[in-house]
């Protein structure tokens, strides 16, 4: 374990930069774009806040980053209702997909139908709809200042509360020496493999046949159901 814990000393040992960089890119791929339902976003703020723990001006920093991680999520809540608004009410799924599949879609769809502003809230705490909920709300045309509240609210609550939790679970590890630096190197082992596997599914989903998912015959068959 000490040559393990010691292979991974420049990236415990790298500063908030690091952990800036890649909460905030992972966080907004997570809201924004279709590549996030495949990156590992809940664990990897976890992650972060354990890290910041390890620093001497952690807590400083993992309430600033908690709020640099809700300006991602925000931001990247409304680049994807604008890429889900410029489709012309028409998703592209994938045939046969694990995620991006019209079943998904329909019970996306479904949701934002019967619940609106709370189930943007809830999306926020499903890692799939959460990347998939900007898109589908943009193509059906919700109400923006009402998806802009819901989705504000719970980027607000989401982000601190996981950064929080990983804090200050990383503030009871430092109280035992050698377990601090070998919780790292696992979780951070994990995120990388976990990045990793995602890529290779994100490709395989995409290399799948595409297939439309018309949101307005969605809703329309939700409301007649």
């Amino acid at each position: 374990m000490p040559l393990a814990v010691g292979t991974f000393d420049p990236l415990i040992s790298a500063g908030p930069a690091l952990v800036w960089a890649v909460v905030l890119t992972f966080v907004f791929l997570e809201c924004a774009l279709i590549v996030g339902l495949f990156l590992p976003g809940d664990s990897m703020l976890i992650t972060a806040g354990i890290v910041m723990a390890s620093h001497a001006t952690g807590e400083t920093q993992v309430w600033a980053l908690s709020i640099g991680a809700m300006v991602a999520a925000i931001s990247g809540n409304q680049v994807g209702y604008v890429i889900g608004q410029r489709t012309g009410h028409r998703l592209v799924a994938r045939k046969n997909g694990r995620y991006i599949n019209t079943a998904n879609l329909q019970r996306v769809s479904g949701l934002l139908e019967r619940h609106g502003f709370l189930a943007v809230l809830v999306a926020r705490w499903i890692p799939w709809v959460r990347t998939l909920c900007p898109m589908v709300a943009g193509a059906a045309h919700m109400d923006h200042r009402k998806y802009t509240v819901a989705s504000t609210i719970g980027a607000v609550i989401w982000a601190p509360v996981l950064l929080l939790i990983g804090y200050y679970a990383g503030g009871f590890l430092e109280r035992v020496p050698w377990l601090m630096p070998a919780v790292i190197v696992a979780l951070v082992i994990g995120l990388i493999a976990g990045t990793a596997i995602g890529m290779r599914h994100y490709r395989q989903e995409m290399a799948r046949p595409a297939e439309d998912f018309d949101v307005d015959a969605a809703v329309v068959a939700e409301a007649e159901s």
